[in-house]
């Protein structure tokens, strides 16, 4: 694991962003496609946007697969993470060779069952992904769960999760979020040949010291990245305000 400080999240998500497009080349000219993990939330608007804005990318031959998404959340709500994806990256570059939703209105433990199938067959080239307030990877709340070997799971979020979907906005209440949500799980995010992980703002800041100065433990869930040889952690200032580690 590695950890890279910037002056703030523009130059976090220029970075990050970056170092995504160029890993997807990569993994197209050696095997001639991609397979990529997209997370959603503020954490990744500038990486996003920087990934986006890469013309040599061949987005024809990628193939998205992404984190979470609320059960029994319409995709016309405003939180919604498909919605998300759609406005916020599909409608902005050409087709993807395929897009892998998570649909999260029906029967929740068959969709994690197709979900898993299909993500089974593609092993992931690239995954970008947020540490959530409470340590959370996707949306596997402490105490995660690090020993299933299902790709995806349904899961319940807590308190410290709900208020921070609605503290950024995604929701009018906090009654209105939803408390139950499909997660990738944290081995099928580990199996990601690299991750790219994005964490802005000074809200960041204690899950940041505690999940990477401190030992790995599922009561920090994005602690398992200090495991994985493959992940950079992009950091600003504000997130990185705590951190007491070398980098």
């Amino acid at each position: 694991m590695n950890i890279l400080i910037h002056p703030d999240p523009v130059a976090l998500g220029a970075t990050a962003g970056s170092e995504a497009a160029r890993l997807i080349k990569d993994a197209i000219a050696n095997n001639g496609r991609a397979h990529i993990i997209l997370a959603t939330g503020t954490s990744q608007f500038e990486t996003l946007r920087q990934l986006m804005s890469d013309k040599e990318v061949a987005w024809d031959k990628v193939i998205m697969f992404h984190l979470d998404e609320y059960i029994g959340l319409s995709d016309q709500h405003p939180a919604s993470f498909r919605k998300y994806l759609r406005e916020r990256f599909l409608e902005k570059v050409p087709a993807l060779r395929a897009a892998h939703l998570i649909n999260g209105e029906g029967d929740a433990a068959a969709e994690c069952e197709r979900l898993g199938m299909m993500i089974s067959a593609h092993p992931i080239d690239v995954a970008l992904v947020g540490i959530g307030e409470n340590g959370h990877l996707a949306f596997n709340d402490p105490p995660a769960d690090f020993d299933t070997q299902q790709p995806y799971i349904v899961v319940r979020l807590d308190d410290q999760c709900v208020a921070q979907q609605f503290g950024e906005g995604w929701f009018k209440s906090l009654e209105e979020v939803p408390r139950e949500a499909i997660s990738m799980s944290i081995r099928q995010i580990m199996k990601s040949r690299n991750i790219i992980c994005s964490v802005p703002d000074e809200r960041k800041a204690k899950a940041v010291h505690d999940c990477l100065d401190r030992t790995v433990s599922n009561l920090r869930p994005a602690s398992i990245l200090q495991r994985h040889p493959n992940c950079t952690i992009y950091l600003d200032k504000a997130s990185a305000s705590q951190l007491k580690r070398n980098t």
